[in-house]
């Protein structure tokens, strides 16, 4: 029985001395790209780190970079008001306007919308253009060239400066500004030097006149602002 045992266990002894004495072979394990990297140099055909569903800051960059449009392209924001389209603005007295009739350089200056609402141009006299757009505007004036002058004339009409606008009461410069497209109260008031120390600061008191008449609202400083229109602002009584 003895004679048996010893040989057992010299084999069982053979066997484990050769597994802590076996030397695997080298393998090569790539250093996981960091997220930042991926974001910056793009991620490796082969990634040695399998991507997981972990949420975090830095994952969810890297998923709003990954849904940007590519190529520069640049998505306007909800709410964004664009700049008045010189199609659908409507004329009034004070805009001034480039009227190009193209091959007829005497006919082709800067004509100002008169207290009555018309443009004065060489050989056709007076053009109505309170309430127009430049589109019909310049229709207008085709026609009149048309009848007896210009065979086939060619009309373009842009704004060349809109109507100021009027800011009264607590700011400290009141008085008439040139406007601007997408100007506010806000950028308005800020034009005309700020509050003075006694004006009520959260609303004022907006005049907008049109074809149906003027009509007064009170309204908050992000409004938007149209050319002509007169804003007061009141004084604070405390």
């Amino acid at each position: 029985m003895r004679a048996l045992f010893f040989p057992v266990i010299a084999v069982v002894s053979a066997i484990l001395l050769s597994g802590c004495m076996h030397t695997a072979s080298p393998v090569a394990i790539g250093q996981p790209q960091s997220d930042l990297d991926a974001m910056a140099y793009g991620t490796p055909a082969t990634s040695p780190v399998a991507a997981t569903g972990q949420g975090g800051a830095i994952p969810a960059l890297r998923n709003s970079f990954a849904a940007a449009p590519r190529g520069g392209a640049y998505v306007m924001p909800a709410g964004y008001a664009p700049a008045r389209s010189d199609s659908v603005y409507h004329l009034d007295a004070g805009d001034k306007l480039r009227v190009v009739v193209y091959g007829q350089e005497g006919l082709t200056n800067t004509y100002a919308i008169d207290a009555a609402g018309s443009i004065t141009m060489p050989l056709i006299g007076s053009v109505p253009a309170r309430g127009r757009t430049t589109a019909g505007l310049a229709a207008e004036i085709t026609a009149k060239l048309r009848n007896g002058y210009i065979r086939e004339p060619s009309v373009a009409v842009e704004i060349e400066a809109y109507r100021p606008f009027f800011i009264l009461g607590e700011v400290q410069a009141p008085g008439q500004y040139p406007y601007v497209p997408n100007m506010t109260v806000e950028s308005a008031i800020a034009i005309a030097g700020g509050f003075s120390p006694r004006a009520r600061r959260d609303v004022v008191i907006l005049t907008h006149t049109d074809a149906s008449g003027a009509a007064r609202y009170e309204v908050p400083l992000g409004t938007s602002l149209k050319p002509g229109d007169t804003i007061q602002v009141g004084e604070r009584w405390f």
